[in-house]
């Protein structure tokens, strides 16, 4: 049985076991209670029967206008929990809070053009790459940097689905054109 729960800060000392991914971004305390102090609803684990956490979903709001959207900080599911569908959970949790009680457009999330998994399994959702951000992952010392796809799925707000775009592979744009 897995459950959906609001994320707590002494949660942070057990997500070790679900960020051992070369994939998943790991940050420093200090950023984790930063999302969690301004955005307590969009930060959100899965737990099993142990009460272990087998998944959690860092997000936020930002931009303005009809730039207003949800975004993917961070998704991350262990390694033993992966194909069954919590990601799905995480995601759609997300997705819903962001149209209610914030409002948003769209959401967002940046995630390595070599990612082939993350990004069929974010297509599967309904997302789709708006653009290609050059050099946005920057590369360990003596290695080179790795593009970004900025992948969007519209929300019921986007009604005219300004949010989204064909071929946005092809659509490049430097890591200062993101946030204009």
């Amino acid at each position: 049985m897995t459950s959906l729960k609001a994320f707590h800060a002494p949660d942070l000392f057990k997500i070790n076991p679900v960020n051992l991914d070369v994939l998943t971004e790991n940050y420093n305390i200090a950023f984790y209670l930063s999302y969690l102090a301004q955005w307590p609803t969009l930060f959100f684990s899965t737990m099993n029967a142990n009460n272990d956490i087998t998944g959690y979903m860092m997000g936020k709001t930002e931009g303005t206008g009809n730039q207003w959207h949800g975004h993917v900080t961070c998704l991350s599911v262990a390694a033993d929990y992966r194909r069954i569908g919590l990601a799905r959970i995480l995601v759609d949790n997300l997705e819903r809070r962001s149209e209610d009680p914030y409002n948003a457009y769209f959401i967002d999330l940046f995630v390595r053009a070599s990612n082939l998994l993350a990004i069929n399994m974010y297509k599967d959702f309904g997302y789709s790459v708006y653009r290609r951000v050059v050099d946005y992952y920057s590369g360990e010392p003596g290695e080179p940097s790795e593009d970004a796809f900025d992948m969007r799925k519209p929300l019921k707000r986007d009604v005219k689905r300004e949010s989204v775009r064909e071929n946005g592979e092809d659509f490049r744009v430097s890591p200062d054109e993101v946030y204009l």
